[in-house]
């Protein structure tokens, strides 16, 4: 129901933020704490959030999941990808 009645009681008294869950928050919070819970085992990397530890990983395994459908050239980040395109396009930065 906080979604449709836009109801925000979780406020982070270091910036502003507000969320309608707790959980959002806690997250919110490592930012502020420095709280590192995911951690690469072969390099020790570390970061707050279980997706860019995943990311992180196809660095190790050579894993490539984003294919250029001109070229052929392959990465392992969509943000990388998009830059690949603008050599194809012509778009500048």
């Amino acid at each position: 129901m906080r979604i449709h009645t836009e109801e925000r009681p979780y406020m982070c008294e270091e910036c502003g933020y507000a969320c309608n869950q707790s959980s959002d928050f806690k997250k919110h919070m490592r930012i502020h704490s420095g709280e590192r819970l995911y951690k690469c085992e072969e390099c020790g990397y570390a970061c707050d959030k279980s997706g860019d530890l995943k990311k992180h990983m196809r660095i190790h395994s050579g894993e490539r999941l984003y294919k250029c459908e001109e070229c052929g050239y392959a990465c392992n980040q969509s943000s990388t990808l998009k830059t690949h395109m603008r050599i194809h396009s012509g778009e500048r930065p």
